[in-house]
């Protein structure tokens, strides 16, 4: 029985089939054309007849389209996160107009970054190319839906390129400066660690230089900030921290490797500045005969103002071994600055004592020199004065009065200075301070010529 029914049943189907045949070989030609990929359907193994080839064809194309937009993706994604970067390192050290114009311009191309490659995922996920059963015309959209992904994010690709191409100027800057960033923090490590160093070495030779080591430690919260990086504070921020990280750490090597040899010159200067007191304690007791000396000899007016030598020389001196004093017990506790500024007040204090009493000396030997030869001075102030005259005149006919002026009053002031020497008790000091005068007045009207013709030449 199964055999005999199978047989009607396979003879009905294959006249089916024939009929379908007959009935087709009947329709006119394009309806025939129509027909036939209807007629070849629907039976088993039978839908790649007519048209695989291409089907398949087209497959490839979408295929390789999406390829194109897959490589296409890439290189845009590459290129914004190496853009990314750039803006990054501009951002991180420009904080110029210019770099946040850059900064938003980023922004605004990132949108449109997002805006394609959310077209390009679309038009992947909508079009599953593995399908066995993928229709010719599904994979013809697909290559027209990949194709046009593909362009968009080429475009923006050349939007991106062109918006990095004019970063250039803005990123050589900010590499420079980053350049400079490393280099710069690893100085300011060294210097402070040659600092240190140094300090150990002074206090091994037993000085405590507590005020380099104050200095020091207050470098090191400077030093954690350096260590923190750019990233927390800054690139300009930080290169500016470490450059005067730097200075100052070099500046306590510099004095930590100073300070034995600035020991020894202050031990060099108590000793020196001591005797030098002690000196001037032997001159001074020397002033009072002096005065005595000009007074017996000479007007009041050539002795009067030294009368307080000798009280103000041993106020000084005094105040002088005071200060060494104060010097000594400095430099025993190494307070070095104050030892020095002690040393320097003794140094004034002992200049100022030694000039007063070399006056009293000085004067009583020119007063003595006038009083037995007042020619020799009036002739050395006459030179002068006619020595100013002939370049006064030099290549003119007449003097100019701005020099004939000043010279004709120093030849009226030298001749009253003379007369003043007349009568029984002349004040030579007044002639000798006049003449010295008179001296230098010429000297300015030399100093002017000369100068008014060098300009002229």
């Amino acid at each position: 029985m199964t055999a005999t029914h199978a047989r009607p049943q396979a003879k009905a189907g294959g006249g089916s089939v024939v009929r379908d045949v007959l009935t087709l070989m009947l329709l006119p030609v394009p309806l025939l054309a129509a027909a036939l990929p209807a007629a070849f359907a629907g039976g088993g193994g039978t839908r790649r007849w007519f048209g695989g080839r291409g089907g398949e064809s087209q497959r490839a194309d979408a295929q390789a389209a999406k390829d194109a937009a897959a490589a296409a993706f890439y290189e845009l994604d590459t290129a914004q996160r190496d853009l990314l970067i750039s803006i990054e390192t501009i951002t991180a050290v420009d904080s110029s107009p210019r770099a946040r114009q850059a900064v938003e311009d980023f922004a605004a191309l990132g949108r449109r970054i997002d805006e394609v490659s959310h077209g390009y995922i679309t038009a992947v996920d909508a079009h599953d190319l593995d399908r066995h059963d993928l229709e010719p015309a599904v994979a013809a959209h697909a290559l027209t839906e990949l194709t046009k992904a593909k362009d968009e994010l080429v475009r923006v690709k050349g939007e991106l390129d062109r918006f990095t191409q004019g970063l250039g100027p803005l990123l050589g800057s900010a590499e420079t400066q980053l350049a400079r960033l490393a280099p710069a923090v690893e100085r300011a490590r060294q210097a402070l660690l040659a600092a240190s160093n140094a300090l150990d070495a002074v206090r091994a030779s037993g000085l405590r230089a507590d005020d380099l080591a104050a200095r020091l430690a207050a470098l090191a919260p400077e030093l954690t900030r350096l260590n923190q990086g750019a990233g927390r504070h800054g690139v300009a921020e930080t290169l500016q921290r470490a450059d005067q990280v730097l200075r100052d750490a070099e500046a306590v090597r510099i004095e930590a490797d100073r300070l034995p040899e600035r020991a020894a010159e202050i031990d060099r200067r108590l000793v020196s500045l001591r005797t030098r007191a002690q000196a001037l304690t032997t001159r001074a007791g020397s002033v009072e005969p002096v005065l005595s000396e000009l007074r017996r000899r000479f007007s009041a007016a050539c002795w009067q103002d030294l009368q307080p030598v000798p009280d103000q020389a041993a106020v000084n001196i005094r105040q002088a071994e005071e200060k060494i004093a104060e010097a000594t017990k400095a430099r025993d506790e190494q307070r070095w600055a104050d030892a020095t500024a002690q040393l320097s007040t003794v140094r004034a204090l002992l200049n100022a004592t030694d000039e007063a009493v070399s006056a009293a000396g000085d004067r009583l030997q020119r007063l003595d020199a006038v009083a037995k030869d007042p020619q020799q001075e009036i002739q050395r102030t006459r030179f002068a004065i006619r020595d100013a005259q002939r370049l006064a005149m030099a290549g003119r006919n007449t003097p100019d009065p701005r020099h004939a002026r000043p010279l004709d009053d120093a030849v009226s002031r030298l001749d009253r200075a003379v007369a003043g020497l007349e009568g029984r008790h002349p004040d030579y000091w007044h002639f000798l301070t006049e003449t010295e005068a008179v001296r230098r007045s010429v000297a300015r009207v030399v100093s002017d010529i000369r100068e008014e013709r060098g300009a002229g030449a």
